[in-house]
Parts: structure tokens; sequence; C-alpha cells
């Protein structure tokens, strides 16, 4: 009996070991007054995140979009940055972990995005966004002015949060 309890013990460990991530969300509401909303997902691809959205709701052209460092959209803080980088231009190594490419939304209001990112990830260690919040900004990210880009107030926000 104490054999095959011990078996099972050990056999659940194993499998724990071997479970991934299945992935992450964000549902992104809109912030007050605005009326972008949509959907980003996250999954795990080597060292890197491959982050897919759509959004709706938005004005026609670029917005900036960020990581940033609080899961609460009241009071998200700044963008994730946990190796200490200025903000940046991602062609650049030297940028925070949670600058992201620019949303780029057409006549319609209506975005798609994809992106595979280095330096985040949905697994344990410093680059870890589960718990995070992701903010569509209401202009284009300049990626020059520190430490946020000069894009202006979000326009939808949502927390990244495990499926």
């Amino acid at each position: 009996m104490r054999r095959s309890i011990l078996l099972a013990i050990i056999l659940l460990s194993l499998s724990a070991c071997a479970f991934k991530n299945p992935g992450a969300e964000a549902v992104l509401k809109p912030t007050r007054g605005n009326t972008a909303a949509g959907t980003m997902t996250f999954s795990q691809q080597g060292e890197g995140v491959l982050i897919k959205g759509h959004l709706t709701g938005l004005a026609p052209g670029a917005h900036g979009l960020n990581i940033h460092e609080i899961g609460d959209c009241a009071k998200a803080g700044g963008h994730f940055n946990p190796f200490g980088k200025r903000h940046g231009d991602l062609s650049r190594p030297d940028h925070h972990a949670g600058d992201l490419p620019m949303l780029v939304a057409g006549s319609d209001g209506t975005a798609r995005f994809t992106a595979l990112m280095d330096g985040i990830s949905l697994e344990y260690g410093p680059g870890n966004i589960l718990g995070r919040s992701i903010i569509v900004h209401a202009r284009p990210d300049d990626f020059t002015t520190q430490p946020t880009g000069n894009s202006g107030p979000g326009v939808a926000c949502g927390v990244i949060k495990a499926q």
C-alpha cells in the first residue's frame, strides 16, 4: 500500500514538472471616456513570448503599446523594466522589456497585432509578465522620450492572466 502511494506521488510530481504553461490572456477594456477594447493572447515560444491581439474602437493610426509593472489598470506603474534599461527603439538591445511594437488601427478603428518578443516570459524569472498589465496608449510611441515614449494616456487596459 505504501509503495503504491509513493509511486502515485512520484508520478504526479513528474507529470507536474512536464506541464507546459498553456499561455495567458489579457482582456482589454476601455479606460474612462474611451471605446477601445479587445483581447491579447500570450504564448511561450522558446526564449520569447508570441503576442497576438485584436482590438476595436481605436482612433485610426498608430498607438503605443506597453506592458506595465503592475497588474492593476487604475495604477499600472511604469513600463515593465526588470533589467533596468532605458525606454527605446525595439531594433536595439537596450529597451524596456515592456516596450512593444506600435499598434496600428485602420480607418475602421480595428487593429490586429502579432509580435514575438524576447526579454519577456510566461515562466518563472525576472522577465515574467503574468499578473502585469498591458496598455494601449492614445498616441504613437516615439521610442525616445524617457521613460514613456510620449504616447499619452491609456485608452484600453487589461491584466495578463494565465489561462
